[in-house]
């Protein structure tokens, strides 16, 4: 699996044109590949949760940007959430590793809107190629 790149530059603040199309769709197309593979494997519902997780800390930044330094643990919990979900045969590898190397990129708030918005965009593709049900 490719990783996800968040920024193209991320010091001039620059997006990669794709991250939000291609690259979101292409991971959904992997994703959904490790659920055919084992039907246990990223249901949709257990993947939201991960994505709710991280709506609610990116919208956490938005309101309280003076609290960046005690919600940046939060983000890097949900590492061990999704190593305690793969070990429960829950998400797979492929997603685990997702997760992990995005939080590894997240060092200020805007890190974090990025990553909410690539998770908004996988989400997408992945209701599109997921699970129907």
């Amino acid at each position: 699996m490719e990783k996800i790149i968040l920024w193209k530059d991320r010091e001039k603040q620059l997006l990669d044109p794709e991250l939000f199309s291609k690259k979101a769709e292409a991971l959904a197309i992997i994703i959904e590949k490790d659920r055919k593979f084992a039907k246990k494997f990223n249901k949709r519902s257990q993947i939201r949760k991960f994505y709710d997780e991280v709506v609610r800390l990116s919208n956490l930044t938005k309101d309280r940007p003076e609290e960046w330094n005690n919600i940046m643990p939060m983000v890097h919990m949900l590492a061990a959430k999704t190593a305690y979900a793969h070990g429960r045969d829950l998400i797979s590898e492929n997603f685990m590793n997702f997760i992990k190397e995005s939080i590894n990129q997240i060092e200020r708030p805007e890190d974090l809107n990025v990553f909410c918005n690539f998770f908004e965009a996988f989400m997408d593709f992945y209701r599109l190629y997921g699970p129907k049900s």
